[in-house]
Parts: C-alpha cells; sequence; structure tokens
C-alpha cells in the first residue's frame, strides 16, 4: 500500500461492500469474557495464612501489562472484520449539458398600466410575476425589451439575472412616449434575438390595450418572429368591463383616475401567436397572472443531458495493515515480556 499522500475518507462517505460480516463484531465482547473467566476460574489456586509478606512488593511492568494482549487480539480482531466487510468510498460525478433557451420579455409601459384592477396596479404585478419567473430559469439567458409609444432595449440577453432584475425593477411609465406600440416593441425583442444560437428562442409579450402608435405593425412583427423560428407568447392584462385606470395626466406628471373602459386587442395579440407557434392568455387578476407564467414556464423547459460516473475505491488495507501490526505486536510481547501470561 501507497501510505504517500494518503487520507482516511470522512467516516460519512464509507460504506461497506459485505455488511453482514460486521455482525461477528459480537465475538469481540465474547471473547473479551471468556479470557476474564479463565483467568478467575480457570486457574489452580493456592491458600496461604496471611499476605503480609506480599505488602511491599512493587509491581512489576509485566503485571501492570498483563491484560494488554487481550487488548491487542480484540483490537486485530475487530479491525480484521472490519476489513473482511470490504470499507469503499463512492466516488460521483456528473457531466451535464443544457439546452439553453433565450427569453426576451417585452413589457407595455404605457400610463394605462397603471391600473389599479390588479394589486397593487398591473404593472407592479406584471414585475412581480416575471421575477419569480426569472428566477426559475436559472440556466437561460433573458432580456427585457419595453414599449409604450416607442421601443427600447432595457437588458440585452443576459445570464446575469440579478442585473437582469434590478432594471426590470426599475421601469416605469412616463419612461417613454405615450402611446402603446406593440409592433415596435415585438420587432425589438425580434431584433434582440434574430442573431441567437439557441435551440430555442421565446418572446413574453405583455400588454393591456391596442397598437395605436409605430411605424412597424404588428403583424409585420410577427412574420419577421416567424422567419426566425421565435416563439411569441401573448399576455393581455386587465379585466372584463371597467377599471380604475389613468385617463388623463396634470402639467407635473401626476395621473388623474377613474373608471374607463378595458380595452385589449385579443384577435390581434391571438394571431400573433398563431403565427409564430406560441399562445395567448388573459390575465384579469394576480393570480391568474402567475398560473401564465407558469405555463409558460412548463412549455419552455430547458433540456439537461446528464451523464453520471460512479467509481469504487476500496479502503480495506488500512485496517488490514494495522490489523496485522496489532498481531505482530501481541505475538512479540507473548514471547518475550510477557512469555509466563496466557
Amino acid at each position: 500500500m501507497n501510505w504517500d499522500n494518503y487520507s482516511f475518507p470522512p467516516l460519512d462517505e464509507i460504506t461497506f461492500a459485505h455488511k453482514w460480516v460486521l455482525f461477528l463484531l459480537i465475538l469481540v465482547p465474547l471473547m473479551v469474557a471468556w479470557y476474564f473467566w479463565k483467568g478467575r476460574f480457570g486457574k489452580p489456586e493456592l491458600t496461604i495464612s496471611s499476605l503480609a509478606g506480599f505488602a511491599k512488593r512493587k509491581e512489576s511492568i509485566v503485571v501492570k501489562l498483563m491484560h494488554l494482549p487481550i487488548i491487542l487480539r480484540s483490537l486485530t480482531v475487530v479491525l480484521l472484520i472490519v476489513a473482511l466487510a470490504r470499507p469503499q468510498t463512492k466516488l460521483s460525478w456528473q457531466d451535464m449539458s443544457t439546452e439553453g433557451i433565450d427569453i426576451v420579455l417585452a413589457m407595455d409601459l404605457s400610463p394605462s398600466m397603471l391600473a389599479k384592477d390588479l394589486k397593487p396596479n398591473r404593472l407592479e404585478a406584471a414585475k412581480s410575476v416575471a421575477i419569480e419567473f426569472i428566477d426559475g430559469r436559472e440556466t437561460d439567458r433573458i432580456g427585457l425589451v419595453v414599449f409604450s409609444g416607442e421601443a427600447f432595449t432595457q437588458c440585452p440577453l443576459t445570464i446575469d439575472h440579478s442585473v437582469l432584475k434590478n432594471l426590470l425593477t426599475s421601469v416605469e411609465p412616463n419612461f417613454l412616449a405615450d402611446g402603446t406600440a406593440i409592433g415596435m416593441g415585438l420587432a425589438t425583442g425580434v431584433n434582440r434575438l434574430r442573431e441567437s444560437k439557441a435551440n430555442s428562442k421565446v418572446i413574453i409579450l405583455i400588454t393591456d390595450g391596442e397598437n395605436n402608435v409605430g411605424s412597424i405593425s404588428p403583424l409585420t412583427a410577427a412574420e419577421i418572429a416567424q422567419k426566425y423560428g421565435i416563439r411569441v407568447y401573448t399576455i393581455g392584462v386587465g379585466t372584463k368591463g371597467m377599471a380604475y385606470s389613468p385617463y388623463s395626466k396634470l402639467p407635473n406628471g401626476e395621473f388623474i383616475f377613474d373608471y374607463v373602459p378595458v380595452k385589449i386587442d385579443e384577435p390581434l395579440l391571438k394571431e400573433i401567436s398563431k403565427m409564430t407557434n406560441g399562445k395567448y392568455f388573459r390575465a384579469t387578476n394576480n393570480a391568474g397572472l402567475a398560473d401564465i407564467y407558469k405555463q409558460i414556464d412548463l412549455m419552455e423547459k430547458t433540456k439537461f443531458d446528464v451523464t453520471e460516473f460512479r467509481k469504487k475505491k476500496e479502503e480495506f488495507w488500512p485496517f488490514a495493515f494495522f490489523a496485522a501490526l496489532l498481531l505482530c505486536i501481541e505475538w512479540l510481547l507473548r514471547n518475550t515480556l510477557m512469555r509466563s501470561i496466557p
């Protein structure tokens, strides 16, 4: 056995190939019990009238170590039994390859996203569930596009999700020109994904209105997405009927709220998803919006190819070595210093 740089593994990493052999350890206490029984009752006795003559007699080293042989023999048997049980360490490792997905979140920042039919409002609800979605996509690159009257890339595709979430948290209405340019938002997302080498490319577009501005129509942007193999999931956010929403803005930038009709161009959003092999969803409350993201998460799972390797290393050599060493020490003691002790 090579002892150079050897270190015994932690006990919690040890397993035994023949665990049943360990039951033989019960022989050790039986062996010790037999030794003391034999020493107590198995020898002839001598009766003397007094021990006075032995009172000042100093015990020799041999007498003090008289039980050392049985201790060494017991340890030898324990070590041999453990060695026969074949202690082993399990070494395992994995080679993992992932088939990542590139995802762009395209979020509407028009003032109507401040409507309070979702709590605390549509925009904050959308941010919250988007962050939960991002937290569950550890191996995917995700980017953020925001749009209202124009579109802007808030965060390019990144695996640094902490930066992405900080940028997502900071976006607010009034960041861009007023309006709802769904086509521009979608086209900007497509532009971020068109050169992606990922096997799966996805845009999640969330809006609460109708396309009313922009130089690119939503269907034209959808055709471009289709050309580049980009799947688009569209989400219409807002209750059905009336919602407490901003309808006008004061000179100081504050919004005036009142109940106004909710107008979402569902036929358009459905057509965009259909053209790109995606799916349209309608979120009328916070729970519904969270459930939509969960559905998308299930449909767009990252693929993992995992190859696992296992190797076992025998660890009985130290036990066998020390058992042999103790056996030799006992033999030397019995044939030298303790020759007269059974």
